[in-house]
């Protein structure tokens, strides 16, 4: 209880929420503790729990090691009344903490650790979150987590790779305590472990607790609210996890590929505005005094379906990036340099013609002409101009702070380090580097949390905890393409990766390639097939982009991704169908009928590829196209639909008739479920009290007891808002 906070459970019920999940019904080990109680005086009935007397020091040395078998305790063959007794006044709070506990009875020289009489309840006087002081004995982890999955009817319980030795006391338990098959059963699989960042629970504490971050939602924490802060949208995750799949064995996740799922998703999605980290002045000379020009530019790049414009001041004075300025330019600089004459993004050729220094050297100006004919960035003449830069107006740009965000750790793996190092000695010293900067004043009244592409610079959003009026705070959520692959000397292909439509473009501004260096896609799964535009200025096709066009697809799946893309179906779904034929012809037939193909193709990815998995398809496209429709005009909700396509698969049928029969066997008539909800809260006037109360995570016990009563059939929604009627 120590441990327990309702702000934990709130955070996890906010982040699901946000992750785009809700839940039947939310349940709290801690309304079970009476029932849990009863299992365990019932083991203790049956001689496989005994009271212990020996203290914590003490049960630790007699359980024995890996290789040494257990010793029992002296109090291991007290009488079923004795331990009765004892755990009773345990319970009635009769003995400080540490005096007794609770034992399973099993086998102290098992080979499973774990199964060496196991401690199942111990003394704590502490207030609980929940309870209060109701209780002065708690149940460990152990007991609780296979026990309250039964009472739950969960049927697949899952948990990480390092609660697989615990998968015996979960099954002995469930099964002295008499719940019989069918019945839950434990599972495990790997969890997310990342390159360059931990995902440890008591190392991210640490990192917490010792000031490495500032918190839980730090922007570099690996946390659903520490990923929501920097900008990260439910969308990206969600695409990042169908991309990596669930794994048996334990793996790392290239974050580059959580990367290339955050810029897949921000691209077709978010604003573009410009901004400068790093500021050095531009003086245009033969602008004339005190005149502003205001150029509307584009919010949107033309390859996504988005519209809407802002304007652009253009003063005498610009800001410019201290980069895109070289005194002596090295060979492949395209930027601005004395003499050379560059394009303003949006604005004006203009031409280096005096840089100003002070004292020390330092290059404090620079003063260029402008010329007049070139408004929009095109010269009439037709001259070539390579590069571009971007700039915001002195005299109406806002002062900004930008947290530029890199990755937590400089090694994949922050866990295996040397012996007699730590995981925080290598920490990334540049995982935040703050600068101040300027950004065009358009968004000026945009609320806390609106994301943007900075031109150029990367994709950020404005940080919801400190950016206000006046004090602009923006967070990078990650660089247009990636730049740690280069300096880590990974091999990434160096071209600017973009589709013939909006979902394909990694980076969206054209003028890419104009800051000297080939542009760097997102990374991509070696499977994905795309068009490349190259932008110009001269250039031919690069190397990376030949051997790219030579990694196309067989021309029957070229074809496929092509037509399901130009249908607006997202690349990754489109990809992924358009490499099975099973589900090509489904899809392909299914176009035909009255459903949207994006709806199609997120269907056939998410839910009729895993129900097909090692069996044929047995389902018409006009049939599946059917369903689709009935949940996207919502007829039917998508846990009918999935339930009607399930049987669909099995048996066939006629998709309207089996989703209506499936939808009305639920109960979710108010007639019906009202006088239900009504005996619930007068059987459990306290919690009902409470709830009324404030206490609202006792809604998910009264959803969860409708829930059983009706064979899990009753409408969760409608059982929340009766209930809250009631009440």
């Amino acid at each position: 209880p120590e441990t327990e906070e309702m702000r934990y459970v709130d955070a996890a019920k906010r982040d699901v929420r946000w992750l785009g999940f809700e839940w039947d019904g939310l349940y709290f080990a801690s309304d079970y503790f009476e029932q849990l109680y009863a299992f365990a005086e019932k083991l203790v009935h049956d001689g496989k729990a005994y009271v212990d007397s020996l203290s914590e020091e003490q049960i630790r040395e007699y359980r024995g090691s890996v290789t040494q078998a257990g010793r029992p305790s002296p109090y291991r063959d007290r009488s079923v009344g004795e331990n009765l007794d004892l755990f009773r006044r345990m319970k009635a709070g009769e003995f400080p903490d540490g005096a007794h506990v609770l034992r399973a009875k099993i086998d102290m020289g098992h080979p499973n650790m774990v199964m060496r009489d196991p401690v199942l309840w111990r003394i704590r006087h502490h207030a609980h979150y929940r309870r209060g002081t109701d209780w002065v004995i708690y149940p460990l982890y152990d007991f609780t987590h296979g026990l309250s999955d039964a009472i739950e009817d969960i049927t697949h319980s899952f948990c990480t790779l390092e609660f697989e030795n615990n998968r015996e006391i979960y099954d002995w338990l469930v099964d002295h305590v008499g719940f019989e098959e069918p019945r839950t059963h434990q599972y495990e699989f790997a969890r997310r472990n990342f390159d360059y960042t931990i995902v440890s629970k008591r190392k991210l504490l640490r990192l917490v607790n010792e000031g490495h971050v500032t918190g839980w939602d730090d922007p570099r924490m690996p946390t659903i609210s520490g990923l929501r802060r920097r900008g990260v949208t439910p969308e990206a995750l969600r695409a990042f996890c169908d991309m990596i799949g669930v794994a048996r064995a334990d793996n790392r996740a290239d974050i580059s590929k959580l990367e290339f799922a955050i810029r897949d998703d921000l691209n077709t999605r978010v604003p573009r505005v410009m901004a400068v980290t790093d500021p050095l002045k531009v003086v245009i000379t033969n602008w004339p005094e005190d005149t502003t020009d205001t150029i509307e530019a584009p919010l949107y790049p033309h390859d996504v379906p988005l519209e809407g414009s802002r304007p652009l001041p253009f003063g005498r004075e610009l800001w410019i990036e201290r980069a895109d300025f070289a005194e002596d330019p090295p060979k492949g600089f395209h930027r601005l340099a004395p003499g050379r004459e560059v394009r303003l993004r949006y604005g004006y050729l203009i031409t280096c013609q005096a840089v100003i220094k002070d004292e020390d050297g330092t290059v404090v100006a620079l003063h260029c002409t402008y010329d007049p004919a070139t408004r929009g960035g095109d010269a009439p003449d037709g001259r070539s101009v390579k590069g571009t830069l971007h700039w915001v107006s002195a005299a109406h740009a806002l002062p900004c702070e930008l947290r530029l965000y890199d990755r937590l750790f400089t090694v994949a793996d922050p866990e295996d380090v040397p012996e007699g190092r730590d995981f925080t000695d290598v920490l990334n010293p540049d995982s935040l580097v703050v600068r101040h900067g300027w950004i065009e004043p358009s968004v000026a009244d945009d609320p806390p949390g609106t994301a943007y592409q900075f031109e150029r610079l990367g994709y950020f959003v404005s940080d919801t905890e400190d950016s206000k009026p006046g004090a602009l705070v923006f967070n990078r959520t990650v660089t247009l393409r990636d730049t740690w692959g280069k300096s880590q000397r990974v091999q990434v292909p160096v071209i600017e990766i973009k589709s013939s439509v909006h979902e394909g473009s990694a980076t969206s501004t054209p003028d890419r390639q104009d800051t000297g260096q080939a542009a760097k896609p997102a990374e991509r799964p070696a499977h994905h097939h795309h068009h490349h535009h190259h932008h110009g200025h001269g250039h031919g096709p690069t190397e990376a982009e030949k051997a790219i066009r030579d990694r196309r697809r067989p021309g029957r799946e070229a074809e496929r991704f092509d037509r399901y893309v130009g249908l607006e179906v997202p690349i990754l779904d489109a990809d992924v169908i358009a490499r099975e034929d099973a589900l090509a012809t489904l899809m392909d037939d299914a176009l035909a009928g009255p459903a949207e193909p994006s709806a199609l193709a997120k269907w056939i990815v998410n839910d009729v590829r895993r129900e097909t998995k090692d069996r044929p398809l047995r389902l018409t496209g006009r049939a599946f196209a059917e369903l689709v429709a009935l949940v996207e005009t919502e007829e039917i909700t998508t846990g009918v639909g999935r339930e009607a396509l399930a049987e669909l698969l099995e048996t066939g049928g006629d998709p309207r008739d089996v989703a209506l029969r499936i939808a009305a066997a639920r109960v979710d008539d108010r007639s019906d479920l009202a006088p239900l909800v009504e005996r619930l809260l007068a059987d459990h006037p306290d919690k009902a009290t409470a709830l009324k109360e404030g206490r609202d995570s006792l809604m998910g016990f009264f959803v969860g007891e409708a829930k059983k009563a009706t064979q899990g059939k009753a409408d969760p929604r409608l059982v929340q808002e009766i209930v809250r009627e009631k009440l």
